[in-house]
């Protein structure tokens, strides 16, 4: 029995890494290609179409050869493949440093916002579609549905736009962007100041990320209570919060994780809108500021750490389902 788990386990895995490394590649050919056939003129983005006429040809050459401007595009595929498989990201064209130092600022403040992001969204998620599916046509159960589908309509930029106007702007409680204060050396930043910068933008993607996960738990907390053990249980004289946590939790946590993991994409796709709002200096406003300047090193390093998180979201939740529901570890009940 024991050979079989492990053996188990090992295809699992093997599995994994195969999908992962199709995903990998599959990503950066699209991204590759999506970049070559881009209209953006990188001589005239980043140089300027003024500066580019009072140049020698021997200096417009150079600077083509620098932006990679009609060299072979499958030589410079393959050897930007070469190079990233060995750890060498290049250097960026843009910021003039090594992609790998950049990817490490970037990410770690993009991070901070998303995690925070998407923790706040699942739990609140979770308890609100919990408490609507269990007062299934009360004002709660109302007010909750009312609110899930306006936010899941509203689309993140204008959230934030809208929290910034009127946080930032009119009451002036938070700062109106960038993740430190202006003209303040990173050494002398308060641990205040920088939480000051992140509540705005955290809360755009917490908002945004909720109504999906509570309208989810909702349907399926109906079902739950709808169910014959639960009928049963209330006949029992169980009710309230004892009810919901002796035979509801379980149940409904399981596909709430399945959604919470799958939203890791979105997330990801809302901090790139959100980052630009409000000036934030993480990886989506990078991934932008090298897609507008043609930087082929950074946009590409960019969706490959983008495609590694998604995929070890899913992948952590696959692992978590046998944790939470130990039938799917054992291969389903009946098997």
């Amino acid at each position: 029995m024991k050979n079989k788990t492990t053996g188990n386990r090992i295809a699992f895995i093997i599995r994994k890494l195969l999908r992962l490394a199709l995903l990998l590649f599959v990503t950066s050919i699209t991204s590759f290609v999506l970049m070559k056939a881009s209209p953006i003129d990188p001589l005239q983005a980043n140089v300027g179409q003024s500066a580019l006429g009072t140049m020698s040809i021997e200096q417009i050459a150079r600077l083509q050869a620098y932006w990679g401007v009609g060299g072979n595009p499958v030589k410079q595929y393959l050897g930007w493949a070469a190079d990233f498989v060995r750890g060498d990201m290049g250097m960026s064209l843009l910021y003039h440093q090594a992609v790998s130092e950049v990817i490490a600022v970037r990410l770690q403040n993009s991070l901070v916002l998303m995690v925070t992001a998407w923790l706040l969204s699942g739990v609140l998620g979770l308890a609100l579609g919990a408490a609507a599916g269990m007062n299934r046509g009360r004002w709660i159960d109302r007010g909750i549905k009312g609110y899930c589908l306006v936010i899941s309509s509203t689309p993140a930029y204008w959230l934030a736009m809208l929290l910034l106007i009127v946080f930032g702007v009119w009451l002036k409680t938070f700062p109106v962007g960038l993740s430190v204060p202006i003209g303040v050396a990173a050494a002398d930043v308060t641990f205040t100041e920088r939480v000051q910068h992140f509540v705005l933008p955290a809360l755009a993607l917490s908002i945004t990320g909720i109504a999906g996960i509570a309208l989810h738990t909702r349907e399926k907390m109906i079902e739950i209570t709808e169910s014959e053990y639960m009928l049963f249980a209330r006949a029992r004289g169980e009710k309230g919060w004892r009810l919901f946590w002796n035979h509801g939790f379980r149940n409904v946590l399981l596909p709430a994780i399945t959604l919470q993991f799958a939203s890791i994409s979105e997330i990801f796709g809302g901090s790139v809108l959100v980052e630009q709002v409000f000036s934030y200096p993480g990886l989506g406003q990078a991934a932008v500021a090298a897609g507008l300047g043609s930087d082929m090193p950074l946009l590409m390093a960019v969706t490959i750490v983008s495609a590694l998180f998604v995929f070890g979201g899913n992948m952590i939740a696959d692992v978590l389902y046998g944790i939470v529901d130990p039938r799917i570890r054992k291969g389903g009940v009946g098997q």
